[in-house]
C-alpha cells in the first residue's frame, strides 16, 4: 500500500498502474471505523485498484463547529487500510488541495466557507450545488457545509477520475447532492450508496462517537430506535407524514437527554419536503446529545418488493426466475429481451454493429416496455419505440448480434437505467450477473443461484442432447465452464459477485420445481418479518 501526501505522487501512480482497470475510491476524513471499512470493502470487491483519501475538509466545518477538535488519526488508519488491502491512500494537506495561503486555516476558516469567495478568501473556486438541497436538513443549522462537501469533492473526484465512489447512507443528504453535482456535470463516475453500519445499540457507527460516553451511546440508541417505530407504523398502512414524525418525536421523548434538532420527510434523490407519500420517503433525524452533533435515517418505500436473483452461468437463473415471477404473480424483468429489443432496432435502422457511438444514441433514445404476456406459451411481451417486437427479437439474425451489441459499456449503461426505472415500483423478479450488486442493490430479496462446476456440465451436456447438438465430452464442458466463471467473475465490467445479503442456493440435485419453491418461501418469510 501506497501512501501519498502530493497531487503529483497520486496522479503519477494513477497514471502508471491504471490503465484497463477499473477505479474504486472512498473519500473519508479519517478515524476510520466499521463502516469505513465497509466502505473500502465493496470498492475491493469491484474494482482493480482501491484508493482512499485523508483529508479533514476545513470549508465544510463552521466557526464554532469541531475542526480544530475533529479526531485524527492517520497512523492508525494507515494499518486499517493495510488490512482492508487498500492499494493507496491520498492524505494532502489544506495547502496541497487548496494552494498557498491556505495553511493556517484555524484562523481563515470563517472566510474560507463564503458561499461565493471574495479577494481575500484563501480559495478562489467553490462549488455552488442547488440552493434547495442544501438549505434543507442538515443545511438550516450548517449553513455553507455542503458548499464545503461539493467543493473538496469535486476536487477529489477529478484527481482521483474513479469508475465508482463510496459514500455512507449515513450521509444521506451528502449522497443525494454528490449523486445531483455528478449527474450535473455528466462525469460517468458511479455514485455507490453503502449501507449504515451499526453498533449492537442500533447507533450508525460514526466517527464523532468517540466523543461520547457508553452512557451516552446508550442514549443515543433511541434515535435508531425511533426510527424502526416509525418504519413499523408505515409498514401497517400509515402513510400520514405528520403521523410518522410524532411516532419518531415520541420515542425519542423518552430519553430527554436526546435534543432533537430536526425530523424531517423528504424525498430521497430531490430532497423536497414531502406532503404526501408517494414511492419512497427518506425519514430523517438530526439530535445533539451533549456537545456531539448525530444523524439517522431510514428510508420508507411503498412498493412491491424485488426479487434479484444472480448466478453464474449455467445455475438455472433464467428459468428459475421466470417461474417465480408467475408462481407470485411478479413481472419477469427480461433483461436478455431488452438486449435483443434493441439488437432489433439497430438492425432496423441499417446501423453497423461495431458503430458504437451511433448504437449509444440509439439507445439513449429508446424506450422498452415490458408486460406478462397472455398466452401461457409467452412469458413477457416486449415492445420497443412502440414496436411489439415479442416474436422478432427471436430471429436468427438478433441471436447473431445480440452478444456484440450487448458487450458494448454504453448499451449496458443505458439499459441498466431503464431497468433501475423499473425498479422504483417494484413487483418484479430479475436474473443476471450483477442484479443483486448493481442494478437492483435495494433488492428486498437477494438470491445467490448457484451449482457445481459438474452439475452445471452435465445439464449443458443434456440441453445439446435435447437440441440434437453434436456431443461434448464432459470434461470439455467443465473446462469451458470454469474459465467464463473466471472471465464472468474478474470483468472489469459488472463482474459476478454475491451480494453480502444474498441467500446462498446450492443447486446440485434440486429440480426447478423445488428451487422455485424454495425461493417463493423466502419471498413469503421477507414479506412476513418486512409487515
Amino acid at each position: 500500500m501506497r501512501l501519498f501526501t502530493t497531487i503529483a505522487g497520486l496522479r503519477c501512480y494513477l497514471g502508471l498502474h491504471r490503465q484497463g482497470k477499473n477505479v474504486g475510491f472512498v473519500p473519508t476524513m479519517g478515524a476510520l471505523h466499521a463502516g469505513h471499512i465497509s466502505l473500502i470493502e465493496g470498492a475491493r470487491s469491484h474494482n482493480d485498484i482501491v484508493i482512499v483519501s485523508i483529508f479533514v475538509n476545513p470549508l465544510q466545518f463552521g466557526p464554532s463547529e469541531d475542526f480544530q477538535q475533529y479526531p485524527r488519526s492517520l497512523e492508525q488508519d494507515r494499518q486499517l487500510c493495510q488490512q482492508a488491502r487498500v492499494d493507496a491512500i491520498f492524505a494532502p494537506s489544506a495547502e496541497e488541495l487548496y494552494g498557498s495561503g491556505t495553511g493556517d486555516w484555524g484562523l481563515e476558516i470563517g472566510v474560507a466557507r463564503l458561499p461565493i469567495p471574495d479577494s481575500q478568501s484563501p480559495i478562489s473556486t467553490t462549488v455552488l450545488p442547488p440552493e434547495n438541497m442544501t438549505s434543507v436538513l442538515c443545511g438550516r443549522f450548517r449553513p455553507g457545509h455542503f458548499q464545503g462537501v461539493a467543493t473538496v469533492v469535486t476536487k477529489l473526484l477529478n484527481l482521483v477520475q474513479p469508475n465508482n465512489a463510496y459514500f455512507g447512507e449515513k450521509d444521506a443528504q451528502q449522497l443525494a447532492i454528490i449523486r445531483r453535482l455528478v449527474a450535473d456535470l455528466n462525469w460517468s463516475i458511479k455514485i455507490v450508496g453503502c449501507p449504515i453500519v451499526r453498533e449492537a445499540s442500533g447507533l450508525a457507527l460514526s466517527s464523532r462517537n468517540q466523543y461520547l460516553t457508553l452512557e451516552q451511546k446508550e442514549q443515543a440508541s433511541v434515535l435508531y430506535r425511533s426510527l424502526q417505530q416509525a418504519k413499523k407504523a408505515f409498514q401497517s398502512g400509515d402513510r400520514d407524514r405528520a403521523i410518522l414524525i410524532d411516532t419518531v418525536q415520541q420515542e425519542i421523548a423518552i430519553v430527554p437527554e436526546v435534543q432533537i434538532e430536526y425530523i424531517e420527510l423528504v424525498h430521497p434523490t430531490t430532497l423536497m419536503r414531502l406532503e404526501k407519500f408517494e414511492e419512497a420517503g427518506l425519514l430523517a433525524i438530526a439530535a445533539r446529545l451533549g456537545s456531539t452533533r448525530l444523524i439517522d435515517n431510514v428510508v420508507l418505500r411503498d412498493r412491491q418488493p424485488i426479487v434479484a436473483i444472480d448466478g453464474p452461468a449455467g445455475a438455472g437463473k433464467s428459468t428459475v426466475a421466470r417461474q417465480v415471477a408467475k408462481s407470485l404473480g411478479l413481472l419477469y424483468l427480461d433483461t436478455g429481451a431488452m438486449y435483443r429489443a434493441l439488437t432489433w432496432l439497430v438492425l432496423e435502422s441499417g446501423i453497423r454493429v461495431d458503430d458504437e457511438p451511433s448504437i449509444a444514441e440509439l439507445a439513449s433514445r429508446s424506450q422498452i416496455q415490458l408486460s406478462t404476456g397472455d398466452d401461457p406459451q409467452i412469458t413477457t411481451r416486449v415492445w420497443i419505440n412502440d414496436h411489439d417486437v415479442t416474436f422478432a427479437i427471436r430471429s436468427l439474425e438478433v441471436t447473431a448480434m445480440v452478444s456484440a451489441i450487448a458487450a458494448q459499456p454504453y448499451v449496458r449503461q443505458e439499459l441498466v437505467k431503464q431497468q433501475q426505472r423499473w425498479g422504483l415500483k417494484g413487483g418484479i423478479v430479475a436474473e443476471g450477473r450483477d442484479i443483486a450488486t448493481h442494478v437492483f442493490p435495494d433488492a428486498e430479496l437477494k438470491i445467490f443461484l448457484t451449482a457445481s462446476v459438474h452439475e452445471r456440465a452435465q445439464r449443458r451436456q443434456q440441453d445439446l442432447k435435447n437440441q440434437q447438438q453434436p456431443n461434448v465430452s464432459l470434461v470439455q464442458l467443465e473446462q469451458d465452464i470454469q474459465e467464463r466463471d473466471t472471465r464472468d467473475s474478474t470483468r472489469v465490467v459488472a463482474p459476478l459477485q454475491k451480494a453480502a445479503d444474498a441467500i446462498l442456493i446450492e443447486t446440485d440435485g434440486l429440480g426447478i420445481a423445488e428451487v422455485t419453491a424454495r425461493i417463493v418461501s423466502l419471498y413469503h418469510q421477507k414479506l412476513s418479518v418486512s409487515r
